[in-house]
């Protein structure tokens, strides 16, 4: 009787690897949706030259919903508790993958719930004063920190966001202190900035991008790995020898457990997209400071492991407050 039942759970097993594999075979069959945890206007520009053209090579459109809240929360948690057929994607940065599971006890999905496909774009976050201010340069500004703490009042786009985290985490590295006074939403950051009622702002690139460009906004160090090629003027804060790198990428995941199957085939759409249509992305891009930062399931699982070694560790160093 044993043996029926054991030969019966093979049987059983041996029938759901096989619909599995027929079904990513089959993949896909109908559109596919990435869901974007954000209101139109920010993310969804990031990732729009991209996913406009995908459906070309997958045989299906790609299509893209919103569903905002919570940081990103909302629209992410939705994801994670999807299906796993590769039918339900989400598109977003580090800050609703990473950082929200991290900072927000009520999110209960963690990095792990996604099968991270592709990085297609970068950003950017950087530290800015006004073209007024007396700081050239980064070294003139932790020099003054230094000698005044507390004294230099900070901008980001909310508490506990990316721009106001990697502005601590820096702070602590540099052995300077600033008050901080979040916003609800970049563009009144920077707003503020302008406005002369802060003296700094942590930031991502495009709300900022204008008038940087128009010369009154001066951006003094950039997150990530390597200059942005909008800003080739502009080091990063490892050429001036601090450890802090947070580059800004922005991608697609699926929920965990999704086959690889389905995984690999809508990475190849996002590659061949960004081959055939290299030109007009950039073009599309560069009109946001941004750039192409294609990275496969596995180069994007590790740069987002290494986002959450970075805030994990500024959660459980830092004496961070709202």
């Amino acid at each position: 009787m044993k043996s029926k039942r054991f030969f019966a759970s093979l049987a059983i097993a041996a029938g759901l690897i096989g619909a599995a594999a027929h079904a990513a075979d089959d993949f896909p069959v109908k559109p596919v949706q990435v869901v974007i945890p954000f209101a139109p206007g920010d993310t969804d520009n990031m990732l729009r030259p991209f996913i406009d053209k995908m459906g070309e090579f997958l045989g299906q459109p790609v299509l893209m919903t919103y569903k905002a809240g919570a940081g990103g929360g909302i629209g992410a948690s939705m994801v994670a508790a999807s299906k796993p057929d590769g039918y339900t994607l989400v598109g977003t940065s580090q800050g609703s993958i990473v950082v929200v599971p991290i900072f927000n006890k009520e999110i209960k999905y963690s990095t792990d719930s996604f099968a991270p496909v592709a990085s297609l774009s970068e950003g950017g976050f950087m530290l800015l004063v006004s073209a007024n201010a007396p700081w050239k340069s980064l070294q003139d500004l932790v020099d003054y920190s230094k000698k005044n703490p507390l004294k230099i009042n900070y901008t980001t786009s909310g508490a506990m966001g990316v721009t106001h985290l990697l502005a601590e985490i820096f702070a602590d590295e540099a052995g300077v202190k600033w008050t901080h006074i979040p916003e609800k939403g970049s563009g009144p950051a920077i707003t503020a900035l302008l406005g002369g009622h802060v003296e700094m702002a942590s930031s991502a690139v495009a709300p900022a991008l204008a008038h940087i460009r128009n010369g009154t906004l001066r951006p003094l160090a950039t997150f990530g790995e390597v200059r942005l090629k909008a800003f080739p003027e502009v080091p990063t804060f490892k050429e001036l020898g601090y450890k802090i790198a947070s580059p800004g990428y922005y991608g697609i995941l699926a929920p965990k457990d999704t086959p690889p199957e389905i995984v690999n085939a809508i990475y190849q759409s996002a590659k061949k997209a960004t081959e055939k249509y290299n030109a007009q992305i950039t073009e599309n891009l560069a009109s946001l400071g941004a750039e192409i930062r294609l990275l496969g399931p596995k180069e994007y699982t590790d740069y987002l492991n290494s986002q959450r070694v970075l805030f994990s560790n500024a959660k459980n160093n830092l004496k961070l407050s709202q």
